[in-house]
């Protein structure tokens, strides 16, 4: 399996979770505590959503995350979300995946297999992004005003679009693998008080924007 690691001022970068433990960015650095590999960071400078994890080095705690579902209760949490989204590096945990066919009493099914775990990041500073990130952001609280709400950010065009540029990365031996991504996404979750928040019990409050390439 093969990483790539792009420049500081790109769009994104996606860096193998090896590599990335062996030869941290700018910013970032990896205390080895036995198995256990704790990855530091600025959260002034990189908003890291990244769960607690193993990979072949073992475990995986990056200190400074605030995890791929990130929760805010008030007005001032989500006003510094926001200001976070739209400023810093956002860093996920994202995995290619082969689908493969399996047969299992003569039928047939799909199976997805893990090839390779990568630490991706989004430069959210980057117009067309921010530009898209607002948008998304502005259309979620205005249709769900007042009411508890969960939006999903989806990055899988732009994983699939990095993917089409980068066609000798991905491999499974010496075969090259359209790959599957998954969790290529982080959620808000906003909470209020509200005593009949009707809204989010039958979960209508439940909204999606997808981030695009070019």
């Amino acid at each position: 399996m093969t990483m790539t690691k792009e420049s500081d001022g790109s769009t994104i970068t996606v860096t193998a979770v090896e590599q990335f433990l062996k030869d941290p960015p700018g910013g970032f650095s990896v205390e080895v505590l036995d198995s256990e590999h704790r990855v530091h960071s600025d959260p002034e400078q990189s908003l890291v959503l990244i769960d607690d994890f193993h990979c072949s080095e073992g475990k995986v705690v990056f200190q400074c995350s605030r995890g791929r579902e990130v929760k805010m209760q008030n007005l001032w949490e989500y006003t510094s979300m926001r200001n976070s989204v739209l400023s810093r590096r956002i860093y996920l945990l994202i995995s290619a995946c082969e689908e493969i066919c399996v047969k299992t009493n003569n039928k047939e099914a799909s199976e997805v297999r893990v090839l390779q775990q990568y630490v991706v990041s989004i430069n959210s500073s980057n117009p067309l992004i921010k530009w898209q990130m607002e948008r998304g952001l502005d259309w979620t609280i205005s249709s769900v005003a007042g009411e508890s709400y969960r939006v999903d950010v989806d990055l899988t065009e732009l994983m699939e679009s990095w993917t089409a540029k980068n066609t000798n990365v991905i491999t499974n031996g010496l075969t090259k693998v359209q790959p599957v991504w998954r969790d290529a996404s982080f959620t808000l979750k906003y909470y209020t008080d509200a005593l009949f928040d009707f809204p989010h019990w039958f979960g209508f409050s439940k909204r999606q924007f997808k981030l695009r390439p070019k």
